[in-house]
């Protein structure tokens, strides 16, 4: 049955040859609904913040409670490139790593018992500006301050807002940059009207909407398979059609499906896991702008330790709507999001490399219900009837 229904699920993705998937009109008034909630809100709270002070408008007035502290935390690390990253690198080789969001969730720990008291304590608003009353003198508050927006420029802002635009372009088949010039201008409008106030109200919206949907996917996508025990038969079976010769690319890793491995030969050691990337999500979770910013806008220390509690709660959820749906991904589509010939990959994905990056939006758009009309919707009479195009409510 798990066969038929990976056969199924691959001849209707392939009856898309550019990657795209039709969009139902439903599907497009649910998203056109949800940028107009999220500018919504964004112009709601511009309109409430105090932006006449450098408080009000940096730290949002101190006025935050816990959980849009926590929930903005979620939101400001988890985003679009962690939904195609993530997921991908789930596709790819396995839970292992869900290391990178479970690391976090003592971390956030100390962040709210260790460094907000210090940075409470010193007074400051920024890191840099930490920096300069610790050690003295301008230059090294220069430094980090360039440092940080040249780093978030090409890196973290670069790879979302690319991943948020493959996302549309999958969905709807727009241009990946007028997808791009999208998102800068609806995110611009309200973060600069409105400051840090309209940014975490906005982080607090989006975060019931993505851990929502992605927890509603996670439980449609496991029942397709055949939940645990049948994804893990499913992955590792998940060879695509087209090979490379005298190559083992194609194959799931052995080592799937554990989290701490090999020391020596592994993609991901554990030691570097538990100890290696401890120092990483110290700098990310404690010292890091964007991230400190949200807790020390808490109207109080007791506020800014829940909101760090619910960040790191939240962030244990990751492993499971993100990464296994990516493992479920490349387990019904394997020729698409396990592809490994150049040729095969560039005509899936337009990338020769690989395809992994599509396995979240794949996943969106094959498996979410499509509220279509009962007289237009598919349905399996038998093993030799045509497959649907999409899946259906």
């Amino acid at each position: 049955m798990a066969a038929v229904l990976r056969d199924n699920i691959s001849a209707a993705a392939a009856a898309t040859p550019d990657g795209t998937v039709a969009m139902e009109t439903a599907d497009i008034a649910v998203m056109a609904a949800y940028l107009l909630l999220v500018m919504a809100v964004g112009i709601w709270a511009s309109v409430r913040a105090n932006g006449s002070t450098v408080g009000g408008y940096f730290l949002a007035g101190r006025s935050m409670t816990w959980w849009p502290i926590g929930a903005s935390l979620m939101s400001s690390n988890v985003g679009s490139g962690s939904f195609i990253g993530l997921a991908g690198a789930g596709a790819l080789g396995g839970i292992a790593v869900s290391g990178f969001e479970l690391n976090a969730a003592w971390v956030l720990v100390a962040l709210g018992w260790i460094f907000i008291p210090v940075y409470v304590a010193a007074g400051v608003v920024t890191m840099p500006e930490y920096l300069a009353k610790r050690f003295g003198g301008r230059r090294i508050q220069v430094y980090l301050s360039v440092l940080s927006l040249v780093l978030y420029i090409f890196t973290k802002l670069s790879a979302d807002l690319f991943s948020g635009a493959l996302f549309i372009k999958i969905s709807f088949g727009w241009n990946l940059y007028m997808s791009t010039a999208m998102l800068l201008l609806i995110t611009c409008l309200y973060t600069v009207a409105g400051g840090l106030t309209a940014v975490i109200y906005t982080d607090a919206f989006q975060t019931v909407i993505m851990v929502g949907g992605a927890l509603t996917l996670m439980f449609i996508a496991f029942s397709k398979v055949g939940w645990y025990e049948g994804l893990t038969q499913l992955y590792m079976s998940s060879v695509p059609t087209a090979t490379v010769a005298n190559a083992t690319c194609h194959l799931p890793r052995a080592d799937a499906f554990h989290m701490f491995r090999d020391p020596a030969s592994s993609d991901l050691p554990w030691p570097g896991l538990v100890f290696g990337l401890t120092v990483l999500s110290t700098w990310v979770w404690c010292t890091d702008q964007v991230i400190v910013q949200r807790s020390l806008a808490a109207r109080s220390l007791s506020h800014a330790k829940g909101g760090s509690v619910l960040g790191g709660y939240l962030k244990a959820l990751p492993m499971f709507f993100i990464v296994m749906p990516g493992m479920i991904s490349r387990a019904l589509f394997p020729d698409e999001v396990g592809c490994v010939d150049p040729a095969v990959c560039r005509r899936v994905c337009g990338t020769a490399v690989g395809c992994s990056n599509i396995a979240y939006p794949k996943l969106v758009v094959e498996l979410m219900p499509v509220a279509a009309p009962p007289s237009s919707r598919w349905t399996f009479t038998s093993e030799s009837d045509p497959p649907p195009p999409r899946w259906s409510s």
